[in-house]
């Protein structure tokens, strides 16, 4: 399965019908959530999508408007439902924090899906929505393969289509067959195992200043007011222009990377814990909190999350499964540590961006980190592999 996305021009009344689609279905699905809620409370039993399906009839006679959206966009909505509960239970019985489903509110709730029928692309190249109309879309890339589904979704003010195909693999032949370690860091967004940098572009940080500014400007503006929307905009686009730019760098440089090497290496690590906050630290005997470094671990936190880690891994892990190539995580532990010449453990704070060891080996710490994560998916220790 693959996913193409386009943007949609729509008139003001498809943009109007559009959004008045996306409220109903925020509607629908609060209603069934809060159903969900109640019969537990009173009943000590919850419900089933299948239930609730089979409500939509009544609904549409007491609701008319529900008769102007296509019937499995209403169905789709219950699904969502109902995969939110199944994710809480899945959470509480792995013992990770529960999340129990919430209230959708209406400017969180952005799209909606034709699960299989209702939408096609016809001849003149515009996209026929069921009960919307046909609507002008932008095709930057030919579709592949046989189209599944369908997700209408809004961004602030840009509507886009997300088109699900069913596509045969096309294998590859890389350039070269070799295995590549990559070692992921903040300065330099991955350093490679032949001595090769990726650059960070730290797209956040070079717009730090102008959400800083435009978010104050937000604080400022009355709530329900014409200003405050049009605020709230404007710190929404330079989001996305940062999440776009972002997005651009890494798929541009996985292309690369799968496209070169026969086999990927990462480390399987997880952003997500690394990106936490300090642990607050109190003296025992006063009570008082003491020094946690929270202010540096905010701005570590930060520009872990600003090199998007995760996207890069993915869009490489993707892209690898398409081309017939292979993306594979090893154990994190002490490939910094370790010597990659000798195999000695070599301590060092993370402010020393030099490996220095006495067998000689002199290298930048993370050219020394990349070529151990190479060589502990080969399988072979640090000597083998220098000897070889």
């Amino acid at each position: 399965m693959k996913t193409f996305k386009y943007r949609l021009m729509p008139t003001r009344k498809q943009r109007e019908k559009l959004e008045w689609t996306l409220a109903r279905s925020c509607e629908l699905y609060n209603a069934a959530l809060q159903e969900r809620r109640e019969m537990y409370t009173y009943t000590g039993k919850g419900t089933t999508y299948n239930a609730q399906a089979n409500q939509l009839p009544e609904i549409k006679e007491i609701r008319e408007e529900y008769k102007d959206i296509h019937s499995q966009v209403l169905q789709d909505v219950l699904q969502r439902v109902e995969k939110a509960f199944k994710d809480f239970f899945r959470r509480v019985k792995k013992g990770d924090t529960p999340g129990y489903p919430r209230f959708q509110g209406r400017n969180h709730y952005d799209s909606f899906t034709y699960p299989q029928a209702g939408f096609n692309i016809d001849e003149q190249g515009k996209l026929f929505l069921s009960k919307i109309g046909h609507i002008k879309i932008k095709l930057h890339r030919p579709i592949q393969g046989i189209i599944k589904t369908c997700t209408i979704k809004r961004e602030g003010d840009c509507w886009y289509v997300c088109l699900a195909c069913e596509v045969e693999a096309m294998p590859r032949t890389p350039y070269t067959d070799e295995a590549v370690g990559i070692d992921l860091g903040v300065s330099k967004l991955a350093t490679l195992s032949t001595g090769d940098v990726i650059e960070n572009p730290k797209h956040y940080r070079h717009a730090e200043k102008k959400l800083a500014k435009a978010q104050q400007a937000l604080s400022t503006k009355k709530r329900g007011s014409h200003r405050r929307k049009k605020a709230v905009k404007r710190v929404a686009l330079l989001h996305r222009k940062v999440r776009n730019q972002r997005n651009d760098y890494l798929h541009q440089w996985s292309r690369r990377l799968v496209n070169t090497y026969g086999t990927i290496v990462f480390e399987d690590i997880a952003p997500a814990n690394l990106s936490r906050k300090a642990k607050p630290k109190q003296d025992e005997e006063t009570g008082k909190y003491l020094p946690n470094g929270a202010s540096a671990k905010s701005g570590l936190n930060k520009s872990i999350l600003d090199a998007g880690w995760h996207q890069f891994i993915t869009f490489c892990q993707y892209k690898a499964e398409e081309a017939g190539t292979s993306v594979v995580l090893v154990d994190p532990r002490y490939t910094s540590q370790v010597c990659s010449s000798c195999g000695s453990i070599r301590k060092k704070e993370l402010s020393q961006r030099w490996h220095s060891c006495e067998c000689g080996c002199e290298l930048d710490r993370d050219h020394n980190a990349a070529i151990n994560i190479k060589n502990l998916w080969l399988g072979r220790s640090h000597r083998e592999a220098q000897a070889s």
